[in-house]
């Protein structure tokens, strides 16, 4: 993916980066047929396909962030459909609801979506929630990260001032040059 792209490419600009496409079972497959050192997929895809004990490493949120709302299932009713909404209100998780509710309000305040290089992660402990989030160039070379901390119930507050600081320190002319087209790969 272009998220996890950049993200390498920071870390590892000497390594070459092959675009895959496909299901999980082509990008598997093409690791062997392609004589590739490795490849990055989502290891709940993994599990889901029962191919865990494939897995060889997992990549910690320290190095690499995940997409913003990366794993979270939603559900959709009809509008003033009170009976379904009361149905599956025992689905509702108030912990994902706030720590993916700080991610996507860092992304709405980026303008972002996911074709752009941005990537977030949070995690609510107590009363407290954490974010890191990201903006990066498509090469790798300039990538901004921060982290913040503060009250869970300002969940939407703190991923909006975090992308507002990212924005402030370059953020907006790295999102700017995505933009326009430079630094993508021919």
């Amino acid at each position: 993916s272009l998220r996890r792209g950049f993200q390498l490419r920071n870390r590892m600009p000497d390594l070459e980066i092959v675009p895959l496409r496909g299901n999980l079972d082509t990008r598997i497959r093409k690791l062997e047929t392609e004589n590739l050192a490795g490849v990055i997929v989502a290891a709940a895809g993994m599990r889901r396909m029962g191919w865990a004990a494939k897995i060889s490493q997992f990549i910690p949120v320290e190095l690499m962030l995940p997409a913003v709302g990366q794993g979270v299932l939603g559900i959709e009713t009809r509008r003033g459909d009170s009976s379904v909404g009361e149905a599956i209100a025992f689905l509702h998780d108030p912990v994902t609801w706030c720590e993916v509710g700080a991610e996507r309000a860092f992304l709405q305040r980026l303008g972002g979506g996911c074709q752009l290089p941005i990537a977030a992660y949070a995690k609510k402990t107590g009363e407290e929630i954490a974010i890191g989030g990201l903006v990066g160039s498509v090469d790798g070379r300039a990538m901004i990260r921060h982290d913040m901390k503060g009250p869970a119930s300002d969940f939407g507050i703190l991923g909006r001032e975090l992308a507002d600081r990212i924005l402030a320190q370059g953020g907006r002319a790295i999102l700017d040059q995505v933009y326009l087209g430079d630094g993508r790969e021919s």
